[in-house]
């Protein structure tokens, strides 16, 4: 049987073990959305995983409205990125850049311009700003003119992930943003090329992906998707044919790996009764799969592996708490708790300063 902690190929990246560590928000950046240096020893402090998603990051100034997140759109940011990604090699590890777009799921305040997203949707509720929460916007439909703009982003955003060391990217075309508001019918009222059949809502994930996999090949880009039920106010009336569909245009493309965000019906960060979409996903998608959500032991992730729905697993909230999990994991070792308080403040605590078993080891 494979085990959790055999190495694996994810596409061009040949990973030492089968736990990621997923994308984490944690707001550590400059107001100018240029990483810092207290994120060189967070990322290096994590390189044990098979690999890193990193935190998502901006394409362009108009897709950032988290404060605080990172972005890839100019040369200062690449040269904020580089002693980060140098970090985790020289610890052995790998890392790719997750590109981000949020759509509609922004304030103005934080962008300079209104949201824009498929139509004109708006999503219930307040958005994060610098000035704290405040109530969402309308966001107005892209334009078919603005297409090859946002298009050009991408491309830009993975060269710079490229120049920055980064070991390939993850295209972020889930959890309701700009990506998902395309696939999913309650967001996506198009009459263009973009909107209406699957094929056609499908559109704009086929042509991000081949832009990007033409800078970076496609054995190091990969997907994350989240098929199954509401993710921020963006869902569709019958998502199996959509994400199949969706799934097997990537297989066809041949990216290195993809990504799925499955939560259950007890989800502990979000939670649906929309069943799980993987068993499906996994016979139409040829490369490697990667779970996620509440595989918070190495039981329920070894036998989601030993399944056969799942190639591997990554690991979020229980990655940000413990810095050494694959080996916390595999011993059994206990697992700290992490502080929901801190997971988007600004300084080292909640951070960096969570103890690893060697510095446990230490005090004791």
């Amino acid at each position: 049987m494979t085990s959790l902690f055999d190495p694996i190929a994810l596409g061009d990246i040949q990973a030492p073990n089968r736990v990621l560590m997923a994308p984490l928000t944690r707001g550590r950046a400059t107001r100018e959305h240029v990483p810092t240096d207290i994120m060189i020893e967070y990322y290096r402090q994590r390189a044990s995983a098979g690999l890193i998603i990193s935190e998502a990051t901006g394409i362009s100034p108009q897709g950032l409205g988290w404060p605080y997140a990172p972005g890839l759109w100019n040369d200062e940011q690449v040269a904020a990125w580089r002693p980060v990604t140098d970090a985790v090699h020289a610890a052995g590890g790998r890392i790719v850049a997750q590109l981000w777009h949020m759509g509609r799921q922004v304030h103005s305040s934080v962008t300079g311009e209104q949201p824009v997203s498929a139509s004109a949707t708006r999503t219930e509720g307040h958005m994060h700003t610098y000035e704290g929460r405040q109530p969402s916007e309308t966001a107005r439909p892209l334009r078919l003119d603005e297409i090859p703009g946002l298009l050009d982003d991408y491309e830009t955003a993975t060269r710079n992930a490229l120049a920055a060391g980064f070991d390939g990217v993850q295209i972020h075309a889930a959890n309701g943003y700009l990506i998902d508001q395309f696939l999913r019918d309650n967001a996506n009222f198009r009459e263009d090329i973009y909107g209406g059949s699957i094929g056609n809502r499908t559109r704009l994930l086929r042509e991000v992906t081949e832009r990007v996999i033409s800078v970076a090949g496609a054995g190091r880009t990969s997907v994350r998707l989240s098929p199954n039920g509401d993710s921020q106010g963006v869902n569709d009336s019958d998502p199996e044919p959509l994400f199949t569909h969706a799934a097997k245009l990537l297989s066809d493309l041949g990216i290195g790996f993809l990504e799925l965000r499955e939560p259950g019906p007890h989800g502990t960060f979000g939670s649906t009764d929309v069943p799980k979409l993987s068993p499906a996903i996994r016979k139409v998608f040829a490369g490697p799969l990667v779970v996620n959500s509440d595989y918070d032991t190495a039981e329920a992730a070894q036998a989601v592996i030993d399944s056969g729905v799942a190639d591997a697993v990554a690991f979020g909230r229980t990655f940000l708490a413990n810095p050494d999990l694959p080996e916390r994991l595999r011993t059994g070792a206990p697992l700290n708790p992490s502080d929901p308080a801190t997971w988007y403040t600004r300084g080292e605590k909640g951070y960096t300063d969570y103890p690893a078993l060697e510095t446990e080891a230490v005090a004791a």
